[in-house]
């Protein structure tokens, strides 16, 4: 049984590329003879095992488009699992009995039910005791059998998971550096809950059995093992799992901790079970957890290393962070030697000196950072001179942090991060100007101030000569640099890197003077304040910005250089999200990407952050129930939180 499943596993993907090939592509990757002997073999397998795979060429899903996903109430809540770090915790936890150690796969639950051998129905998690049916997007997915041997009725839970290898794909086809998703779980959960199935099928979406929840009139011998063993044999595909006892946990966790660097499939640690299916049950549940299973986390991996030196880093608003730099060390899989300490404050907290010997992880497994100092020398001193200008440093206090900044407004370092910044993505976005190519151009005297970038042509021979540069190279820069000069205003605002002042309230700005370029510099600190999230600081900013005069001269040979786009002024009556703020957090289904809801926000006056604050109007989450930072946050505040369904309605509700 388990040849003939492992068969139809290669034939249905084998067959499906030859069927795209030869109907959508116009080519042949097989004869027809070849195919049609393949089909039979598929086909008589089919009858011989009672199970139909999904996406098999035998059977034709029609796909399905739905205005929203209805909801449906769990028969039995489903709750979150008690957690532990510690394999000494899973041993006691464990005690006498045999277990089963899996993979905590990282990805959407899903409930299975099948009828009369037929899959009947699938429902997300959802909060644990509301989910949403996506019944015709898990058909879709790339390894649901549609039918199976069993004809009684099966409810069984899974994990619907998007492996790196796809997630990696699909990212690559993305353009826009916005609308790329940020790791696997999320891009499945937008998958999963698709309201069109057609694009569920694209995504490659693989669904794993983790538990058996009911299966009338079948004898498990009380074992949850056998219960795994029995779902391989209706066509699942089963979580990875190991045997444990007490004495043999610390090995198994051994072994998946070796895996899980290379594992292909998103985890983020292991579920420890009861084989004993009737001890397990005889436990109950708490009022959050089960008691018949428990969930182990991967502890952050620390090691210990020395602090070489603290490297003084100057940015464009004069602000100096200190960098640790320390011996080289491994750290989830890669070398990591610099970590950002962040200010003055943090720095003194860790009492950090040279030589001394520190703890270092990686945050979210992804940002080093120092968790400890062993040897507290406190011999750091703080510089009392910028590391690039030589100038003059002091430290400011804000609130309770305290940090360097760099009091010489001419310092290189400011000219150097400032130009970085007028031709970032969100400002003028000049492809080919990088921070270290600025610097050459900047030290070689062919940029002194923002117009001169559009004058680059004028140095053309000292460019295509230097190092790194070709003609093509040259080419491909003016080219950006005059494709660049077609912009809006808001993103020449954002460019000129006025304090404070980021892109959000650089279109506030415009919508409140009415992308009236002249009117917004002139403006009074009391017209500042009256547009959306303008408050003293950075109203007081702006003045300072154009209160000089040579800043007011270089704005105005750039705006001889450019040729912004004309933007369509709103009235009172259609700004109906004037006043509010809204984030956005998780995937999307109905837009495109953030980028295009955030147009539909901001072109009836509202305002989109990136954290949620008591100046937050509302989040859009699709998943409303789930316990993400950003809900709790929400939820603390008396925020509303906002499906895209429920912004849409609000949208149509303010027409």
């Amino acid at each position: 049984m388990e040849e003939k499943i492992l068969r139809m596993k290669e034939l249905v993907p084998l067959l499906s590329r030859a069927g795209q090939a030869y109907y959508q592509e116009s080519r042949e990757i097989m004869s027809n003879y070849q195919y049609d002997q393949l089909y039979d073999e598929l086909v008589l397998l089919e009858k011989e095992t009672g199970i139909i795979l999904s996406q098999s060429p035998t059977q034709k899903v029609g796909y399905e488009v739905l205005s929203e996903l209805p909801k449906e109430t769990h028969e039995t809540p489903m709750l979150s699992l008690d957690k532990t770090k510690s394999v000494e915790d899973l041993a006691e936890w464990l005690g006498a009995q045999e277990g089963l150690l899996s993979w905590k796969l990282d990805g959407l639950t899903i409930v299975l039910t099948y009828e009369n051998g037929s899959l009947a129905k699938a429902v997300t998690r959802g909060n644990g005791e509301i989910g949403e049916v996506i019944t015709n997007n898990a058909k879709a997915f790339s390894n649901i059998p549609l039918s199976i041997p069993y004809k009684g009725l099966l409810v069984i839970r899974g994990e619907a998971v998007i492996q790196y290898s796809d997630f990696e794909k699909i990212n690559q086809e993305i353009q826009e550096v916005d609308a790329k998703y940020k790791n696997p779980r999320n891009l499945c959960s937008g998958s999963v809950r698709q309201l069109n199935s057609q694009i569920t099928a694209q995504r490659n979406v693989k669904f794993k059995a983790f538990a058996l929840v009911k299966a009338n009139e079948v004898d498990f011998k009380n074992s949850r093992k056998e219960q795994f063993i029995w779902l391989a044999s209706q066509g699942f595909e089963v979580v990875e799992y190991r045997a444990v006892t007490k004495e043999s946990i610390a090995e198994a966790v051994g072994q998946f901790a070796e895996k899980v660097e290379h594992y292909d499939i998103p985890s983020d640690g292991l579920v420890l079970l009861f084989d004993n299916i009737a001890y397990g049950e005889s436990l109950g549940r708490t009022a959050k957890f089960p008691r018949n299973s428990i969930a182990f986390k991967w502890a952050d991996e620390i090691r210990k290393t020395y602090l070489k030196e603290i490297e003084w880093s100057a940015s464009r608003t004069g602000l100096i962070n200190p960098v640790a730099i320390f011996e080289p060390v491994e750290l989830e899989g890669t070398t990591v030697s610099r970590a950002s300490v962040h200010n003055i404050s943090i720095m003194e907290a860790l009492e950090l000196g040279e030589g001394d010997l520190i703890t270092v992880y990686k945050a979210n497994m992804i940002i080093p950072q120092i968790a400890d100092n062993v040897t507290r020398s406190n011999t750091i001193a703080i510089p009392k001179h910028c590391p690039v200008c030589g100038g003059d440093t002091e430290i400011r206090q804000v609130d309770e942090v305290r940090s360097l900044y760099c009091v010489n407004p001419d310092c290189p370092a400011k000219t150097i991060k400032r130009f970085t910044l007028f031709v970032s993505r969100d400002a003028l976005n000049v492809d080919g100007l990088s921070e270290a190519t600025l610097e050459k151009f900047i030290q070689a005297g062919f940029i002194h101030e923002f117009a001169d970038i559009f004058h680059l042509k004028q140095h053309e021979e000292e460019i295509v000569q230097m190092e790194g540069f070709g003609q093509k190279s040259y080419d491909n820069l003016i080219a950006s640099v005059k494709k660049a000069s077609h912009t809006n205003l808001a993103r020449l605002i954002y460019g000129l890197g006025i304090a404070g002042i980021g892109l959000a309230n650089a279109k506030v700005l415009c919508r409140k003077f009415r992308f009236d370029f002249d009117a917004m510099r002139h403006a009074s600190i009391e017209e500042l304040l009256e547009a959306d999230g303008i408050g003293e600081v950075l109203a007081k900013a702006w003045m300072e910005y154009f209160e000089n005069q040579e800043n007011c001269l270089q704005v105005d040979r750039l705006l001889a250089e450019l040729t912004l786009e004309k933007e369509e002024v709103i009235s009172e009556e259609e700004a109906v999200f004037s006043g509010k703020t809204f984030v956005i957090t998780g995937t999307l289904e109905r837009f495109s990407n953030r980028k295009e809801l955030q147009a539909a926000i901001e072109a009836k006056g509202g305002k989109v952050a990136g954290s949620v604050s008591a100046k937050t109007s509302y989040l859009i989450n699709n998943d409303t129930a789930s316990n993400s930072s950003k809900n709790k946050k929400a939820k603390e505040l008396g925020i509303p939180i906002l499906s895209e369904q429920d912004f849409i309605q609000l949208l149509e509700n303010e027409k």
